[in-house]
Protein backbone atom coordinates (compact mmCIF):
# COMPACT_ATOMS: atom_id res chain seq x y z
CA UNK A 1 0.00 0.00 0.00
CA UNK A 2 1.46 3.19 -1.14
CA UNK A 3 2.05 6.21 1.21
CA UNK A 4 -0.94 8.20 -0.57
CA UNK A 5 -3.30 5.37 0.28
CA UNK A 6 -2.15 5.25 4.36
CA UNK A 7 -2.75 8.74 4.67
CA UNK A 8 -6.53 8.72 2.97
CA UNK A 9 -6.97 5.62 5.58
CA UNK A 10 -6.01 7.35 8.83
CA UNK A 11 -7.58 10.94 7.49
CA UNK A 12 -11.29 10.19 8.97
CA UNK A 13 -9.96 9.42 12.00
CA UNK A 14 -6.85 12.17 12.01
CA UNK A 15 -10.49 14.49 11.39
CA UNK A 16 -12.27 12.83 14.34
CA UNK A 17 -9.28 13.43 16.23
CA UNK A 18 -8.65 17.18 16.01
CA UNK A 19 -12.46 18.00 15.81
CA UNK A 20 -12.25 16.58 19.42
CA UNK A 21 -9.18 18.14 20.23
CA UNK A 22 -10.82 21.47 19.15
CA UNK A 23 -14.27 20.97 21.13
CA UNK A 24 -12.48 20.30 24.47
CA UNK A 25 -9.95 23.30 23.90
CA UNK A 26 -13.42 25.32 23.25
CA UNK A 27 -14.60 23.92 26.17
CA UNK A 28 -11.69 24.91 28.51
CA UNK A 29 -11.18 28.64 27.16
CA UNK A 30 -14.90 29.06 27.03
CA UNK A 31 -15.28 29.92 31.18
CA UNK A 32 -12.22 32.00 30.29
CA UNK A 33 -13.49 34.17 28.02
CA UNK A 34 -16.45 34.43 29.65
CA UNK A 35 -15.28 35.51 32.96
CA UNK A 36 -12.88 38.44 30.89
CA UNK A 37 -16.61 39.05 29.18
CA UNK A 38 -18.46 39.73 32.14
CA UNK A 39 -15.42 41.88 34.09
CA UNK A 40 -16.22 44.40 30.70
CA UNK A 41 -19.66 44.08 31.10
CA UNK A 42 -22.18 46.70 32.24
CA UNK A 43 -24.22 46.20 35.13
CA UNK A 44 -27.31 46.01 33.57
CA UNK A 45 -26.07 43.00 30.68
CA UNK A 46 -24.67 41.54 33.75
CA UNK A 47 -28.09 41.45 35.58
CA UNK A 48 -30.04 40.19 32.97
CA UNK A 49 -31.98 37.52 32.16
CA UNK A 50 -30.88 37.06 28.25
CA UNK A 51 -27.34 35.83 27.93
CA UNK A 52 -25.22 37.11 25.47
CA UNK A 53 -21.84 35.85 24.45
CA UNK A 54 -21.26 39.37 23.41
CA UNK A 55 -21.47 42.87 24.77
CA UNK A 56 -22.00 45.88 22.34
CA UNK A 57 -21.19 48.38 25.46
CA UNK A 58 -17.73 47.36 27.29
CA UNK A 59 -17.68 49.07 29.83
CA UNK A 60 -14.83 49.51 32.84
CA UNK A 61 -17.17 50.29 35.68
CA UNK A 62 -16.82 47.07 37.23
CA UNK A 63 -12.92 47.73 37.36
CA UNK A 64 -13.87 51.16 38.85
CA UNK A 65 -16.49 50.12 41.38
CA UNK A 66 -13.52 47.65 42.62
CA UNK A 67 -11.10 50.47 43.32
CA UNK A 68 -12.85 53.10 44.19
CA UNK A 69 -15.95 51.74 46.58
CA UNK A 70 -13.39 48.77 48.28
CA UNK A 71 -10.18 49.08 49.47
CA UNK A 72 -8.88 46.45 46.65
CA UNK A 73 -5.40 47.87 46.71
CA UNK A 74 -4.76 46.80 50.58
CA UNK A 75 -6.19 43.66 49.70
CA UNK A 76 -4.34 42.28 47.00
CA UNK A 77 -1.12 43.52 48.76
CA UNK A 78 -2.15 41.23 51.57
CA UNK A 79 -2.66 38.20 49.41
CA UNK A 80 0.73 38.88 47.61
CA UNK A 81 2.31 39.03 50.96
CA UNK A 82 1.32 35.93 52.35
CA UNK A 83 1.25 34.20 49.39
CA UNK A 84 4.92 35.70 48.47
CA UNK A 85 6.13 34.79 52.61
CA UNK A 86 4.85 30.82 51.83
CA UNK A 87 6.75 30.15 48.68
CA UNK A 88 9.87 31.56 49.95
CA UNK A 89 9.59 30.03 53.23
CA UNK A 90 8.40 26.57 52.01
CA UNK A 91 11.03 26.83 48.81
CA UNK A 92 14.10 27.21 51.62
CA UNK A 93 12.48 24.66 54.09
CA UNK A 94 11.67 22.11 51.73
CA UNK A 95 15.09 22.49 49.85
CA UNK A 96 17.12 21.64 52.81
CA UNK A 97 14.54 18.74 53.98
CA UNK A 98 14.88 17.09 50.75
CA UNK A 99 18.77 17.16 50.98
CA UNK A 100 18.40 15.70 54.77
CA UNK A 101 15.77 12.88 53.94
CA UNK A 102 17.68 11.81 50.66
CA UNK A 103 21.59 12.18 51.30
CA UNK A 104 21.55 11.47 54.89
CA UNK A 105 20.58 7.89 56.61
CA UNK A 106 19.10 8.24 60.43
CA UNK A 107 16.95 6.29 62.31
CA UNK A 108 12.49 7.00 61.17
CA UNK A 109 13.95 8.53 58.02
CA UNK A 110 11.35 6.05 56.15
CA UNK A 111 8.44 7.00 58.93
CA UNK A 112 9.13 10.71 58.03
CA UNK A 113 8.48 9.78 54.83
CA UNK A 114 5.46 8.10 55.47
CA UNK A 115 4.18 11.09 57.55
CA UNK A 116 4.74 13.62 54.80
CA UNK A 117 2.26 11.37 52.12
CA UNK A 118 -0.40 11.45 55.60
CA UNK A 119 -0.22 14.74 55.88
CA UNK A 120 -1.63 15.68 52.11
CA UNK A 121 -4.23 13.50 52.86
CA UNK A 122 -5.49 15.31 55.68
CA UNK A 123 -8.71 17.58 54.47
CA UNK A 124 -8.39 21.05 55.15
CA UNK A 125 -12.05 21.32 56.66
CA UNK A 126 -11.33 18.99 59.39
CA UNK A 127 -8.24 21.37 60.65
CA UNK A 128 -9.91 24.59 60.38
CA UNK A 129 -11.62 24.57 63.86
CA UNK A 130 -8.82 23.07 65.59
CA UNK A 131 -6.43 25.69 63.73
CA UNK A 132 -8.77 28.62 65.13
CA UNK A 133 -8.79 27.47 68.37
CA UNK A 134 -5.04 27.35 68.26
CA UNK A 135 -4.55 30.38 66.44
CA UNK A 136 -6.84 32.49 69.09
CA UNK A 137 -4.76 30.98 72.12
CA UNK A 138 -1.95 32.34 70.47
CA UNK A 139 -2.86 35.52 69.78
CA UNK A 140 -2.44 35.32 66.08
CA UNK A 141 -6.16 35.68 64.89
CA UNK A 142 -6.81 39.22 62.27
CA UNK A 143 -2.96 38.79 61.66
CA UNK A 144 -0.69 37.61 58.74
CA UNK A 145 0.38 34.78 60.02
CA UNK A 146 -2.68 33.20 60.71
CA UNK A 147 -2.29 32.66 57.12
CA UNK A 148 1.55 32.05 56.34
CA UNK A 149 1.72 29.28 59.57
CA UNK A 150 -1.05 26.70 58.29
CA UNK A 151 -0.07 27.30 54.28
CA UNK A 152 3.35 26.50 55.15
CA UNK A 153 2.50 23.76 57.00
CA UNK A 154 0.59 22.24 53.99
CA UNK A 155 2.88 23.11 51.51
CA UNK A 156 6.06 21.33 52.90
CA UNK A 157 4.60 17.88 52.91
CA UNK A 158 4.21 18.34 48.88
CA UNK A 159 7.06 20.23 48.55
CA UNK A 160 9.44 18.32 50.26
CA UNK A 161 8.21 14.84 48.57
CA UNK A 162 8.80 16.82 45.17
CA UNK A 163 11.97 18.05 45.74
CA UNK A 164 13.34 14.51 46.94
CA UNK A 165 12.91 13.02 43.56
CA UNK A 166 15.11 16.05 42.04
CA UNK A 167 17.59 15.83 45.19
CA UNK A 168 17.88 11.71 44.55
CA UNK A 169 18.53 12.43 40.52
CA UNK A 170 21.87 14.35 41.10
CA UNK A 171 24.99 11.67 40.92
CA UNK A 172 26.25 11.10 44.62
CA UNK A 173 29.41 11.02 42.44
CA UNK A 174 29.12 14.43 41.46
CA UNK A 175 28.86 15.42 45.64
CA UNK A 176 32.14 13.29 45.83
CA UNK A 177 34.18 14.87 43.22
CA UNK A 178 33.21 18.70 44.57
CA UNK A 179 34.39 17.55 48.01
CA UNK A 180 37.85 15.95 46.36
CA UNK A 181 38.43 19.35 44.64
CA UNK A 182 37.92 20.96 47.98
CA UNK A 183 34.29 22.13 48.30
CA UNK A 184 32.73 22.00 51.59
CA UNK A 185 29.42 21.08 52.73
CA UNK A 186 27.73 24.21 52.42
CA UNK A 187 29.17 25.16 49.31
CA UNK A 188 28.40 22.38 47.45
CA UNK A 189 24.29 22.47 48.78
CA UNK A 190 24.08 26.07 47.23
CA UNK A 191 26.57 26.37 44.12
CA UNK A 192 25.90 23.20 42.65
CA UNK A 193 22.97 20.96 43.96
CA UNK A 194 20.94 24.49 44.59
CA UNK A 195 21.43 25.58 40.82
CA UNK A 196 20.51 21.10 39.38
CA UNK A 197 17.21 20.94 41.41
CA UNK A 198 16.16 24.82 40.69
CA UNK A 199 13.32 23.66 37.80
CA UNK A 200 12.08 21.31 40.70
CA UNK A 201 11.63 24.37 43.45
CA UNK A 202 10.16 26.18 41.01
CA UNK A 203 7.94 23.76 40.26
CA UNK A 204 6.88 23.39 43.84
CA UNK A 205 6.85 26.97 44.17
CA UNK A 206 3.88 27.71 41.59
CA UNK A 207 1.93 24.93 43.66
CA UNK A 208 2.45 26.59 46.99
CA UNK A 209 1.45 30.23 45.01
CA UNK A 210 -1.60 28.91 43.71
CA UNK A 211 -2.84 27.00 46.84
CA UNK A 212 -2.39 29.88 48.83
CA UNK A 213 -3.45 32.92 46.50
CA UNK A 214 -6.51 30.83 45.77
CA UNK A 215 -7.47 30.25 49.88
CA UNK A 216 -10.70 31.53 50.83
CA UNK A 217 -11.20 29.20 53.81
CA UNK A 218 -8.56 29.89 56.04
CA UNK A 219 -8.67 33.60 55.51
CA UNK A 220 -12.53 34.14 55.80
CA UNK A 221 -12.43 32.34 59.10
CA UNK A 222 -9.03 33.76 60.69
CA UNK A 223 -9.25 37.72 59.61
CA UNK A 224 -12.33 38.49 61.57
CA UNK A 225 -11.78 42.25 60.94
CA UNK A 226 -12.46 43.96 58.20
CA UNK A 227 -9.30 46.37 59.10
CA UNK A 228 -6.82 43.52 59.08
CA UNK A 229 -8.15 41.86 55.55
Amino acid sequence: MSVTKLLRVKRPGRLAAEAAALLIAVAVAFPLYWMVLSAFKPAGEIQSTEARPWTLAPSLDSFRRVFEQQDFGRYFLNSLLVAGTVVILSALIAFLAATAVTRFRFKFRTTLLIMFLVAQMVPVEALTIPLFFLMRDFGQLNTLGSLILPHLAFSLPFAIWMLRGFVKAVPEALEEAAYIDGASRTRFLWQILFPLVFPGLVATSVFSFITTWNDFLFAKSFIISDTSQ
